[in-house]
């Protein structure tokens, strides 16, 4: 799994939307933030989870996920809801 990348990938895009200033006060640094995090989230609803297949049979047959992957089996990424 990518997982550190994914962070990275928020962390330098959080960096992207402050680094233009100060705001005026936390709230309004707080709402830049989560417009930051709806963007990411549209972006990565159209995003293809590459080698999905094979993660996700590496996944299943692992006995500590294992009834976790069936559980959320009809969920097309999976990965998240573990």
């Amino acid at each position: 799994m990518y997982a550190t990348n994914a962070i990275e990938s928020v962390n330098s895009s959080f960096k992207k939307v402050t680094k233009k200033g100060t705001f005026p006060s936390e709230d309004a640094l707080l709402k830049v933030l989560y417009l930051r995090i709806t963007e990411l989230q549209k972006k990565w609803d159209k995003a293809h989870v590459h080698n999905w297949a094979m993660v996700h049979n590496q996944l299943d047959a692992h006995p500590k996920f294992k009834d976790r992957i069936r559980k959320y089996n009809h969920c097309s990424l999976t990965i998240w809801f573990l």
